[in-house]
């Protein structure tokens, strides 16, 4: 199963060298989520990460220092639109079913949440029931293209599996 870590939102010590090692740990991606920083805070960031890890960045801010530096680019929010003539990898955040059908026509996989009551974002309650998920994995909703967000912890992750999530992404997990 695929594993993503997510940046805290603010800066960390050494967060360059942790995301490295994220990455030699078996870290598929890392997505730099800092809603907050600069355009150059985040290249500051990206010189910290070993270049051949850059491919497996993507930022949910500042597209243009994505495509600058090859990193993948995630859909939200505040920013819905993939830039034009976009080649990078592109992921979205999604909280409905219907979203996901709809994302996974422009992107490479998408993340669904919450699927279970968040670790870092108190009162952040799970959207969907146990059943809902099956049906969505049954109608070939949820598939390996589908990344489980929201309340994963490393005991969840074989259930996460179960469920037919293409893989889990972790905010509150990784850098308790």
């Amino acid at each position: 199963m695929k594993t993503i870590a997510i940046t805290l939102p603010s800066f960390i010590a050494d967060e360059g060298k942790l995301i490295n090692r994220l990455f030699e740990e078996g870290y598929w991606r890392v997505h730099i989520r800092k809603p907050d920083a600069t355009a150059d805070q985040h290249r500051r960031l990206i010189e910290q990460i070993d270049p051949r890890w850059h491919q497996s960045l993507s930022l949910h801010d500042h597209h243009e220092v994505a495509l600058e530096y090859g990193c993948g680019i995630h859909l939200n929010a505040r920013h819905p639109e993939p830039p034009s003539c976009c080649s990078a990898t592109l992921s979205a955040s999604c909280h409905s079913f219907a979203e996901v059908v709809k994302m996974k026509r422009v992107c490479q996989y998408v993340f669904l949440s919450p699927i279970f009551d968040s670790i870092s974002k108190q009162g952040y309650r799970s959207a969907f029931s146990e059943e809902e998920i099956r049906d969505a994995a049954k109608s070939g909703i949820i598939d390996e293209r589908v990344i489980a967000l929201g309340g994963i912890s490393f005991s969840k992750l074989q259930l996460v599996s179960d469920y037919g999530f293409g893989g889990a992404a972790m905010l509150g997990e990784v850098w308790r």
